[in-house]
């Protein structure tokens, strides 16, 4: 099996190192974060000029119909260069509007990067449980009124339009039920809490407070979009599993590279053995992490629902076992330096740990991975 990048998929990549390089660099980033917004509208219009927003959008809607292996070498790259405008979010929803068909028009823009998205999907109680939804669609006049609350919405108030699961009938945990809408972020009734994450990036918490909306709203079938949000939450996890490890490799650079300029007792730090033990096994974990991440990202652009479930779930798990190690060895290694705002290793170790309780922590999906088909003995394949 060939395991290299098309060009194609290596010029995309490219592109995106060069951009970072010269123009986003940490200093540059550190003052996108300070600002007001958070955000930065040039380096999301350089993101659209590259093709970024338009590559995952289906080709009639004015896309390049990219697949989840090419969004795996965008994300590494995303992730190397702590880019915090809401790529993610956007090409998240973008992802549900796709498979819940209709609503073209929302990705040309997306596509043109006229539209940001985010999606409304984790509520107070929920935790990792996205079939645990409080909030209510209720059905009234040919429309929805919605009622309820969602947390953490990840860059909810940059958005334009907003991807939000409630609940249409059954219980609250049912996978039976789930109506998912799509609206405007100025609808009147919906109010928007904008704050900073610890990774710098932004989120929002959001009151839907009987928020009228037109049946044209639902993204894909009434009370039928559980399988619409799983498939879309997969395939998130999956982008997420290729940003940590771009995050991790530059954590891993950084850290070789102040092993080899930091000295004690006259030599350089990189010459204790013991030290070079530890960054062999954190090469381990890095190219463990890459394999797994990959396999996913493959998995995604299959039919077996049950080989994805299996794909992401193994991917984020053992991913999430390498940025924590790497992450913690990578700030042992630094020192004291390791946890200051100075070094770009402090927060690249602060996204892999939110990375890590996005769609899913470890705990989350091993349960997840041993639920499904074929694991325990006897099971059904």
């Amino acid at each position: 099996m060939d395991f290299n990048f098309k060009e194609e998929q290596q010029q995309f990549g490219d592109a995106l190192k060069r951009w970072v390089g010269k123009d986003y660099s940490f200093e540059a980033r550190k003052k996108i974060i300070g600002s007001e917004a958070g955000v930065s509208d040039a380096a999301w219009a350089t993101l659209a000029e590259l093709g970024m927003t338009a590559l995952p959008v289906p080709e009639e809607q004015g896309g390049f119909n990219g697949s989840a292996v090419d969004m795996f070498v965008v994300m590494q790259e995303l992730g190397r260069g702590l880019v915090v405008e809401p790529y993610f979010a956007t090409v998240l929803g973008a992802e549900f509007l796709r498979r819940g068909g209709g609503h073209a028009s929302l990705l040309e823009q997306v596509a043109g990067g006229e539209l940001k998205l985010a999606c409304a999907l984790g509520e107070k109680q929920s935790r990792h449980d996205l079939c645990d939804i409080a909030t209510t669609a209720t059905l009234e006049a040919g429309g929805y009124v919605l009622n309820g609350r969602k947390n953490v919405v990840l860059h909810g108030a940059q958005a334009g339009s907003l991807i939000v699961s409630a609940r249409s009938g059954g219980a609250q945990r049912d996978a039976d039920g789930i109506s998912l809408f799509v609206l405007p972020a100025a609808t009147a009734g919906v109010r928007v809490t904008d704050y900073r994450t610890l990774d710098g990036q932004r989120a929002a918490d959001i009151v839907f407070d009987g928020v009228r909306v037109g049946a044209d709203a639902l993204v894909g079938g009434a009370g039928g979009g559980w399988s619409v949000l799983e498939a879309a939450a997969d395939y998130g996890a999956g982008l997420l599993c290729a940003e940590a490890l771009g995050a991790m490799e530059a954590i891993f650079e950084a850290t070789l590279e102040y092993l080899k300029t930091r000295s004690q007792f006259g030599v350089p730090i990189g010459k204790f053995q013991a030290l070079q033990h530890r960054m062999a096994d954190m090469y381990i974990h890095l190219e463990q992490a890459r394999s797994m991440a990959l396999l996913a990202a493959v998995k995604l652009g299959g039919d077996d629902a049950n080989e994805r479930r299996r794909a992401v779930s193994a991917a984020k798990f053992r991913v999430g076992q390498a940025l924590k190690f790497v992450g913690q060895q990578a700030v042992q290694l630094h020192g004291g330096m390791g946890v200051t705002d100075e070094l770009p290793a402090a927060h690249h170790f602060k996204r892999l740990t939110m990375i890590e309780l996005t769609l899913g922590d470890s705990d989350h999906h091993l349960a997840r991975f041993m639920a499904l088909p074929g694991f325990a003995q006897g099971g059904e394949a």
